[in-house]
């Protein structure tokens, strides 16, 4: 039975992309509550890619513009969290990021890099007649820079309140700082190896297409 483009999946998706350039303003706002607004609109897209991607599977809704809508979905959200990282985390002192302090120019060539690669590839397999979706690494990727994104973003969100309410001298906050902050360096640090190896794993599951183009 022929399954129609324009199903739940997908719908889920274009709202994803929708939903971006409000994550972005959001976070680069100077407004605090902006700042934990856009941490819960990420988390409401971050789980709408696990629900869309469960439902496609579940009900056999799977389309060649969902494998194109899913992935370019989830670069739009890329974009939207780690641009305003980039500007917010050098503004000054109190928004670096723990571990890596003013997030570094190299971080998002390699992570923007990786994913403007696996773009043109995709078109080119296109115009061979392969259709290529997300792999299995590649989700794992994904899915942990949501987990170091959503980390971020709440970050942010804490640091301007712990200031504004005297909260920086306490133990409790101190303590806290030291897991959250453990999280962050530690998921920047797994996605950035992911970057890698799902760019290294795609090129070998299509090493043919590639001898062959």
């Amino acid at each position: 039975m022929a399954v129609s483009r324009l199903n739940l999946p997908n719908i889920i998706s274009v709202a994803r992309i929708a939903a971006t350039p409000a994550i972005l303003l959001l976070a680069l706002s100077d407004h605090n509550p902006n700042r934990y607004w856009a941490f819960v609109l990420f988390l409401v897209a971050a789980f709408s890619d696990l629900w869309d991607g469960y439902l496609a599977r579940k009900h056999g809704w799977i389309t060649d513009l969902g494998k194109l809508l899913d992935p370019l979905a989830d670069k739009l959200l890329l974009v939207s969290t780690f641009v305003p990282f980039y500007i917010v985390s050098h503004r000054g002192p109190q928004w670096e990021l723990p571990w890596w302090g003013a997030l570094p120019m190299w971080v998002l060539v390699v992570i923007f890099g990786r994913e403007l690669f696996i773009t043109l590839f995709r078109s080119w397999a296109a115009r061979r007649g392969e259709v290529i979706s997300a792999g299995q690494s590649g989700k794992y990727k994904a899915f942990v820079q949501n987990l170091f994104s959503g980390g971020a973003l709440l970050w942010f969100g804490l640091v301007e309140t712990a200031r504004i309410r005297g909260w920086e001298d306490g133990s409790v906050w101190g303590a806290w700082t030291v897991l959250h902050g453990t999280w962050i360096g530690v998921t920047l640090a797994a996605a950035l190896f992911l970057t890698i190896y799902s760019l290294v794993d795609y090129l070998w599951a299509y090493r043919a297409l590639i001898r062959n183009g």
